[in-house]
């Protein structure tokens, strides 16, 4: 088959898998998305038969309530607050985590598995739940939000941390080894120039993730602007919960593009 100057050339699978084989797989995935759509309950007439409820919501919140700003500004600070501390504290526990979870310079293969099973469980439970648990300890209050995104913030950054190790070039550590050089200057000299521009693309994205992260973690009273949003909407001012929405949306927006300026520049 051509298109123009471009030939599509189909040829037989290779291998020990052909046509019969790849015929078995995707019918195999077809069986399983279909499955996965009777469980998760998917429906179309139900989406259409809404769309009237929704716009009836929006006509509701609009327009916004610019007089709401007033009570957002010092909420929407709290929220940048707590994703700032929430990314430091997580490149914190990080740091010294992640040089166990790399394969080349983990001690033995047990530490290995161990610390990469320990990143699993941080960065497994979502960030609303470690709010959840974190309210119960300490009380209310934005500090319970910059350890939940510091938690979980920290198993997802020691894991590309201890990856980009992983990917280093070997030579220059050779080359300090033979010649008697300590594992500091080993790893200063030899490791954090490969990896730091890695490391430093990585910290500015959980940043601007934790930015979004932070603006609903005052759902369930971990401080920020989340908790004037749910308050508009349990009392029906929905044109203030459309302010709400327009500022968070402003947030992300303005730290998804810091975040992408500075990686763009580290690269």
């Amino acid at each position: 088959m051509s298109f123009g100057t471009l030939q599509l050339v189909l040829r037989p699978p290779q291998g020990r898998f052909g046509w019969w084989g790849v015929g078995s797989i995707t019918l195999a995935a077809l069986v399983f998305l279909w499955w996965a759509a009777l469980g998760s309950q998917i429906n179309a007439s139900n989406l259409w038969n809404g769309i009237p409820y929704m716009v009836d919501f929006l006509v509701r919140m609009m327009p916004p309530n610019p007089e709401f700003l007033e009570r957002l500004w010092r909420p929407a600070l709290e929220s940048l607050q707590v994703a700032v501390w929430g990314t430091l504290l997580g490149v914190v526990i990080a740091l010294p985590v992640c040089f166990f979870a790399a394969r080349n310079l983990s001690p033995s293969p047990v530490v290995f598995h161990a610390t990469r099973q320990l990143l699993n469980c941080m960065r497994g439970i979502n960030e609303i739940i470690l709010a959840l648990i974190f309210v119960a300890a300490i009380g209310l209050g934005p500090f319970a939000g910059v350890l939940a995104l510091a938690i979980h913030g920290a198993g997802m950054l020691g894991k590309f941390f201890a990856e980009a190790m992983e990917d280093i070039d070997e030579g220059p550590l050779e080359a300090f080894r033979s010649a008697g050089v300590g594992p500091f200057k080993t790893f200063f000299f030899g490791v954090l120039p490969q990896v730091l521009p890695t490391w430093l693309g990585t910290i500015f994205y959980r940043l601007e993730t934790n930015v979004r992260q932070s603006t609903v973690l005052g759902m369930v009273g971990a401080g920020g602007i989340g908790f004037e949003l749910v308050s508009s909407m349990k009392l029906f001012k929905y044109q203030d919960t459309a302010t709400c929405i327009l500022v968070i949306l402003a947030m992300v927006l303005i730290a998804d593009l810091v975040s992408s300026r500075v990686r763009a520049l580290i690269r």
